[in-house]
């Protein structure tokens, strides 16, 4: 199966120049890069979060194989669905799904459906995947989207992506797409967020899920973070770094009613 984009001309440019300008300008040659075992990328339309995006993906190497993990906005598809085979489409081209990785982690998670529909129309995980082309042109994926966010599922889910990633040669970067607080004063989203985010720097994923849900945080793809830190825990992870943190308002100009977005590297 063939993934067509749901969003293109939407959240970013849907011609193959003007894309490829668009996600260039985000991205950074000066930065030293890491060998990353996982990311937290925004998905907001990239006029609004692209520079915070661009400069997680400028912070690290691209490998062969990235696991996307990302929140179910539409309500379509299984509680946790993965698109085992086929290619996505982007206007900068196609990307091929990691076939043997996808099956590696339905068969260590049952919680794991193979499952399309989820996909069809879902922006969160699209949107990486502009950076990822420019980057590494033939980079493999996995996608995941999450709508059962349930702390077991996402500690299952990490160590089931941990375990096949373990066992593909080359490993993978697991990147968890999220925005954080939505729809309240950038000051009180920036008191919200870095609640989370101090979580996500102590590498404290079951903190991170708790600290989300007791401070009331509309942070949309927490349960891909949690999934993501319990992966990286699993594989070795040591540190956890904040490349940049921004709000809607820093684009929009209104502050009363922002977005927050946070790139952080874990490795």
């Amino acid at each position: 199966m063939l993934r067509q984009p749901a969003v293109a001309g939407y959240f970013y440019h849907g011609s193959p120049s003007r894309l490829r300008d668009q996600v260039e300008r985000f991205l950074s040659d000066g930065k030293e890069k890491v060998r990353a075992l996982g990311i937290l990328s925004p998905h907001a339309g990239l006029v609004y979060s692209g520079a915070v995006a661009g400069a997680v993906y400028s912070r690290i190497e691209v490998p062969g194989t990235v696991v996307l993990i990302g929140p179910n906005h539409t309500g379509l598809g299984a509680a946790v669905s993965i698109m085992a085979s086929g290619q996505w489409m982007t206007p900068l081209g196609t990307l091929s799904i990691d076939e043997a990785l996808a099956g590696s982690i339905m068969a260590f998670c049952p919680r794991v459906r193979n499952d399309a529909a989820a996909h069809l129309r879902e922006h969160s995980l699209e949107v990486q995947l502009p950076f990822l082309q420019q980057i590494k042109d033939d980079v493999l994926i996995v996608p995941v989207q999450m709508m059962d966010t349930r702390l077991e599922t996402c500690l299952e889910l990490g160590d089931a992506v941990a375990k096949a990633v373990q066992e593909r040669a080359g490993g993978a970067l697991i990147v968890a797409s999220s925005d954080m607080s939505h729809y309240i004063s950038a000051d009180k989203a920036k008191e919200k967020d870095w609640m989370a985010i101090n979580k996500i720097l102590d590498l404290d994923a079951q903190g991170l899920y708790k600290t989300v849900r007791d401070e009331n945080i509309s942070m949309c793809g927490y349960g891909p973070a949690v999934t993501m830190l319990t992966a990286c825990n699993t594989l070795g992870a040591k540190k956890a770094e904040l490349v940049k943190y921004a709000n809607s308002g820093d684009v929009s100009g209104d502050f009363e009613q922002v977005v927050g977005y946070a790139g952080i590297v874990v490795y």
